[in-house]
């Protein structure tokens, strides 16, 4: 058997399906699957192809785990999670395209992805988990969207190839050892947004199991930072980026810009539906100044937007 199509009723009774069947090559996930639950393809070392269909939204625990012969994956956009080890131990992996709809990348979801040469984070993504892409030794750079706000724990350890590293302007913590052992990696610019820098997150080394500095490491970022701080408690050099941004009137979730997007902050905020921003980085969205956010405020931004004359200053 080297090639199988699979529909939901088959997806959900999977293991069984398997056991005995590790000659099958190629898979295509029908479009009327909606999951692929956890373990389902686990260990299937002859498995070169899969094709995930157009309604999968979710990719369980371990389901690819240790799929060694897999190469390339398109995770298309109607997937919003991809689970705990999902591919974890995929060492042909060279490719991966992450859907537009993704919002978290589980723990381990790629780890000891070896082969994985390139991979792109959308801007969908809010959180990249423990140990992510932990020793994936071929990546050599990573971009870190915007819409992240938590890199967590031993996220990118071990990835030896990494050499450059951007990090979006709303990651808020970096978790401990989150770029450890990433011994090509000689600097990195934090964002102002970064407000928490777990131990040994940037320029060590592991050696007889202990962590090291790696000599030279230079970190860029703005004064009286968590980037400044990490830097001068582990003896790092800190290049200054500047005076932080002097924050703008109506800019609601601090990225500098003014867009509709502020509106939604203010509006999810007087419904109590939860924000990306912090109070204080709120309150840049009180146009009239009162003290209080309110509904006028949004409407203000929005004449602003529209090139509506107002009687406050935006921007």
């Amino acid at each position: 058997m080297t090639s199988v199509t699979l529909n939901q009723s088959a997806i959900n009774g999977i293991r069984l399906i398997f056991l005995g069947a590790d000659n099958i090559k190629k898979i295509i996930i029908s479009d009327n699957v909606t999951s692929i639950v956890d373990y389902a393809f686990s260990s299937h070392k002859e498995l070169t192809s899969v094709t995930i269909g157009k309604s999968v939204t979710s990719i369980g625990d371990s389901a690819f785990y240790g799929c060694t012969g897999l190469t390339s994956v398109n995770i298309p956009d109607s997937v919003t999670s991809i689970g705990n080890g999902a591919f974890d131990g995929c060492t042909g992996l060279t490719s991966v395209t992450i859907g537009n709809s993704v919002t978290s990348i589980g723990e381990a979801a790629f780890e000891d992805c070896s082969g994985l040469t390139s991979v792109t984070i959308p801007d969908s993504v809010t959180s990249i988990g423990d140990w992510a892409f932990y020793g994936c030794t071929g990546l050599t750079s990573i971009t870190i969207p915007d819409s992240v706000t938590d890199i967590n724990s031993l996220a990118f350890w071990g990835c030896t190839g990494l050499t450059s590293v951007t990090i979006g302007n709303s990651v808020t913590s970096i978790g401990q050892k989150a770029f450890e052992h990433c011994t090509r990696l000689m600097s990195v610019t934090i964002p102002e947004t970064v407000t928490r820098i777990d131990s040994s997150a940037f320029g060590y080394y592991v050696e007889n199991h202990l962590s090291t500095k790696i000599d030279g490491f230079t970190i860029y970022g703005y004064p009286g930072s968590a980037a400044e701080k990490y830097a001068n408690n582990n003896g790092f050099t800190f290049i200054t980026l500047g005076d932080v941004p002097e924050p703008k009137v109506g800019d609601a979730d601090g990225d500098g810009q003014i867009t509709v997007r502020d509106v939604t902050e203010v509006q999810h905020y007087l419904s109590n539906m939860g924000t990306q921003a912090d109070q204080q980085t709120l309150m840049f969205a009180d146009i009239d100044k009162n003290g209080v956010l309110e509904v006028i405020d949004a409407t203000f931004i929005l004449r602003y937007l529209a090139d509506i004359e107002i009687p406050y200053v935006i921007g």
